[in-house]
């Protein structure tokens, strides 16, 4: 029975468990989800970066003061995409951090729980077996004491019939 209300109280905290990482983890694929189209827009701005280097609108084929500052616009841009990928990246690890933290408090929550159920039943056990050494003893005793009364009864119905006999035998 202890068996079995143990397996219960623990696949309880552990249905638990896998709900909250299963919460947390669709934040951190969200996370992930939002990293992977930043560095698609990245890698389409690289594109544009390119083929902004090989447009030469100038005379003879050179490049213009136009065409130098649109690639650099992009350039720029590219350069700020890449900050925020950065930023929401530390925000990633930062969940993973967490998660593995939570995870890890959770164990060790779980496994204080299990111990003090543990203590709990053996202490029950414990007070169980006393109650039981209690009642046996109170049994003897009572027996004892029951044993003694129909002893006394006995007593005193053997002297009552010694005394009547005895008052007989003086009549006769």
């Amino acid at each position: 029975m202890k068996k079995i209300l143990l397996l219960f109280l623990l696949s309880f905290f552990l249905v638990d468990a896998w709900a909250q990482v299963g919460t947390d983890s669709a934040a951190y694929q969200a996370q992930r989800a939002k990293i992977n189209g930043m560095l698609a827009v990245r890698k389409q701005k690289f594109g544009q970066y390119d083929q902004s280097l090989s447009q030469h609108t100038g005379i003879f084929g050179l490049q213009t003061k136009k065409d130098i500052r649109h690639s650099n616009d992009i350039l720029m841009d590219i350069v700020k995409t890449d900050n925020d990928i950065f930023v929401q990246t530390k925000i990633l690890l930062d969940y993973r951090t967490f998660e593995q933290n939570q995870a890890q408090t959770h164990a060790v929550e779980v496994d204080s729980n299990a111990t003090g159920y543990m203590a709990t039943i053996n202490k029950l056990r414990a007070e169980n077996d006393k109650l039981k050494h209690d009642a046996e003893v109170c049994e003897g005793q009572q027996k004892k004491a029951s044993t003694r009364a129909l002893a006394i009864v006995i007593a005193l119905i053997v002297a009552l019939l010694f005394l009547l006999r005895a008052k007989y035998v003086k009549k006769d």
